[in-house]
């Protein structure tokens, strides 16, 4: 499996044709707690850079973008009983949706963990 990350403070799992996606810690710490989440509906087309989700904070609401564009496949159902779950485990329980991966050339110019941390090191 290979995680990527955007700009916009995505990660992005990829296993075969299928990617997982979520917000990053730092996002999380950013917004603080997470009161609601709306995630897409199966079956939903994302397109690269568009609204895919919303993420609600008790500081702001946020959209989530699609990383990658394709088909959802699953939405992260358990975010709708437990929203904390994107601040207490951001990028493994706390994932969003589920998508079919349109066009694997979308992943090129995607941030790898060591490119990643190097970009949040210049935010802070």
């Amino acid at each position: 499996m290979s995680r990527y990350f955007t700009e916009e403070h995505e990660w992005i799992d990829v296993e075969g044709d299928t990617a997982t996606i979520g917000i990053t810690d730092y996002a999380q710490e950013q917004l603080g707690d997470v009161v609601f989440v709306e995630v897409p509906d199966e079956g939903t087309e994302v397109a690269k850079g568009k609204e895919a989700a919303v993420v609600e904070s008790v500081k702001a609401a946020s959209d989530v973008y699609a990383p990658i564009g394709g088909t959802v496949t699953e939405g992260n159902s358990a975010l709708e009983d437990d929203p904390a779950l994107v601040n207490s485990s951001p990028e493994e329980d706390g994932w969003f949706f589920r998508l079919t991966i349109a066009d694997r050339s979308e992943l090129e110019g995607l941030m790898d963990e060591k490119a990643y941390k190097a970009f949040v090191d210049t935010l802070d």
